[in-house]
């Protein structure tokens, strides 16, 4: 009898544990959405991020008649106006940027260094790139000295004849086009209904593609964090990083700027992926176009893109937070 009661005490005793285990975790995980919503409604840190610097450049102008600027450079200078911009427009705000000057980060330090600081929100600012047609010129000509050989005569009178001629043949130079491609766009991460997106993702056979100049990093997608990350992203980021991408797209089309749109990319840029949180890249434009180059490098084209992008994120803000503030006070640089 001993032996048939103990096992009966243990079922009863094992019961009451998992009952009490039960009972605590659900009432913790049903206060735990609660909190976690009141925390993230609630905008308290920015990242921005300058692409590329340091040893990497970015896009560099190449055709002829170009600037030669370097994209790392322009997009710092976009990127302290707005850190500027916002810190005084939402002093109530932690706007940090990853990087204040020409220093190599790469792709994953920037990741890590937004994700460590518990940004609410990522945008990173890039110039857009395309390829570019080689075209040339003749620039002068030079003798080109040829020897045409023949032969004369029959059996032991055979004798070889070698005639030199000198002609002339052109110089060219060889040079980039600019591209005729212009304005300003905004990438997300694509979005995929959760296994969907895992997936797509795994079948892929991809990297997470970087400008040049920044480090590719090769995704294991076995791995339990990329699944995790994938999925998390799908449920919980896609909506506001698009919702922030179209609220940018809107306020550059105001300053007359062709908007390109928002783009999704199947091929994301790793500081899209592995930032946890909303997340933006935009292209402010064409370091290869004549126009866009010149405005990218100029005081007001970029105080301009500047204060577009502050202004979609203040509205951002309001949207997510329920305020009825507008983001139209905006104080313009002078």
């Amino acid at each position: 009898m001993m032996l048939l009661k103990y096992p009966e005490m243990l079922t009863k005793l094992s019961f009451r544990v998992i009952f009490i285990i039960l009972t605590t975790g659900t009432l913790f995980f049903l206060q735990l959405p609660n909190a976690r919503a009141q925390s993230a409604k609630k905008l308290k840190t920015i990242i921005v991020d300058p692409g590329h610097g340091g040893t990497a450049d970015g896009t560099v102008g190449q055709y002829k008649g170009s600037l030669k600027s370097k994209e790392k450079d322009i997009v710092l200078g976009i990127s302290l106006k707005l850190v500027a911009i916002l810190q005084r427009e939402m002093p109530d705000v932690k706007t940090i940027p990853t990087r204040t000057n020409d220093t190599t980060m790469s792709v994953k330090e920037k990741a890590k260094f937004a994700n460590d600081h518990n940004g609410d929100l990522f945008v990173c600012i890039h110039a857009d790139a395309v390829p570019l047609k080689t075209a040339s010129k003749i620039v002068g000509y030079r003798n080109k000295v040829t020897y045409h050989t023949k032969y004369v005569g029959k059996g032991a009178n055979k004798k070889k004849v070698v005639t030199k001629q000198v002609k002339k043949v052109p110089i060219k130079e060889y040079y980039k086009l600019p591209t005729d491609r212009k304005g300003t766009s905004t990438l997300i991460l694509v979005a995929r209904q959760t296994e969907d997106k895992v997936k797509a993702m795994e079948n892929a056979e991809m990297e997470f593609i970087t400008e040049e100049g920044d480090s590719s990093i090769q995704v294991n997608y076995d791995s339990p964090e990329w699944k995790a990350s994938a999925l998390l992203y799908s449920q919980k980021y896609f909506r506001r990083s698009y919702l922030l991408a179209n609220l940018v797209q809107e306020e550059i089309a105001k300053t007359g700027r062709p908007n390109l749109g928002v783009w999704q990319r199947a091929e994301g840029l790793w500081v899209l992926h592995a930032t946890q949180m909303p997340a933006i890249l935009i292209e402010t434009g064409f370091v290869q176009n004549y126009d866009d180059e010149r405005y990218l490098n100029s005081e007001n084209g970029q105080q301009e893109i500047a204060e577009a992008i502050a202004k979609a994120i203040i509205k951002y803000r309001d949207q997510i937070e329920g305020s009825d503030k507008t983001a139209s006070n905006v104080t313009p640089q002078k």
